[in-house]
């Protein structure tokens, strides 16, 4: 039986670590804090981290370390960030959904669940595109789906990856539009992607708008449709899938801030309010927007609640790869 002593006791260890728990957000930041990007120096994800970092550390009044842990498509860098300690000072971009297909496969034999991470602020969203050479036959979204059904798998269709929102992208597609079937063609990241498209090994790239801006300003490609709801401002001439009839079809990869489970809600709510001042920064957003890139700020439940509905979401199409018909 637990006495009255022990019980007043309790309570005031309770209460001194509530306190101190209340001191500790107060003071916080009192150090650097260390951001894991899981992607190479210099690419648009490390340079948007860079951006936001060099503008929120001006907030927080203490530097915003980047820290690239790169390799196995985020995992590596996602691994790190779920171990580490739960106090602020270490936090992480997330890639959706990048990071839900790491854990939906089991071929990954991931270490972390998409609750090891509590979701702080998201900074990009940047949405499907297909798009084609210039010379391509296929001038419509329509001309490539009546290809993909009059002779399904021939019709060359280049993804980043594996399970990468690109892949889920013609899954999506596909889905949509019973009897096309694309022969998927899986490569390692933009770079290639862009590279085999305009060399004419690739009959349509399944991009996001942030990859495909530059061909298709340049003249040397053309975008047939963009995967969301609303047109892009880099793409403004470019019709979206659900202006063709097709609601199903949204399709985008999202950049947002995590921090380890177990951090504290009010550290996590002062690491929100720092990163989202930092994101309505002019320079902020003229700097993404320069890079092709579109900010969509979501912080609080309105991010949790997409963190939660983009897993949902990817856990429907990483089975649905699985049971698709191969040639």
């Amino acid at each position: 039986m637990i006495s009255r002593r022990q019980t007043l006791g309790m309570g005031l260890g309770l209460a001194s670590t509530l306190v101190g728990g209340g001191a500790q957000a107060q003071s916080f930041p009192s150090r650097p804090i260390n951001l894991i990007v899981m992607a190479n120096a210099g690419g648009s994800t490390d340079v948007g981290a860079r951006i936001v970092a060099a503008i929120a550390e001006k907030i927080a009044g203490q530097p915003i370390v980047i820290v690239n842990k790169v390799g196995a498509g985020g995992q590596i860098g996602w691994t790190e960030l779920a171990r580490s300690k739960p106090d602020g000072y270490t936090i992480g971009f997330v890639v959706l959904p990048g990071m839900n297909t790491v854990v939906l496969d089991p071929a990954r034999h991931a270490t972390f669940t998409e609750d090891s991470f509590i979701a702080v602020a998201n900074q990009v969203l940047d949405p499907g595109v297909l798009w084609v050479r210039a010379d391509s036959p296929y001038k419509t979204f329509k001309d490539l789906m009546d290809a993909a059904k009059k002779a399904p798998h021939t019709v060359r269709a280049a993804t980043t990856g594996i399970l990468s929102d690109d892949h889920l992208n013609v899954l999506m597609t596909e889905e949509a539009n019973p009897g096309a079937f694309f022969r998927l063609v899986h490569l390692d990241g933009n770079a290639v992607q862009l590279k085999e498209t305009l060399a004419g090994n690739i009959d349509v790239a399944f991009d996001n708008v942030g990859g495909a801006i530059k061909p298709v300003r340049s003249g040397q490609g053309r975008a047939l449709v963009v995967t969301d709801t609303v047109r892009s401002k880099f793409l403004p001439d470019v019709p979206t899938t659900v202006e063709l009839g097709f609601p199903t079809i949204i399709s985008n990869s999202t950049r947002g801030i995590t921090a380890p489970k177990g951090t504290p809600p009010e550290i996590v709510a002062k690491l929100a309010e720092m990163l989202s001042k930092a994101m309505a920064d002019p320079e902020h957003n003229k700097k993404l927007e320069d890079q092709g890139l579109t900010v969509r700020v979501m912080v609080g439940d309105e991010y949790k609640t997409y963190y939660k509905n983009a897993h949902e979401k990817a856990r429907k199409y990483v089975a649905w790869a699985k049971a698709r018909p191969a040639k």
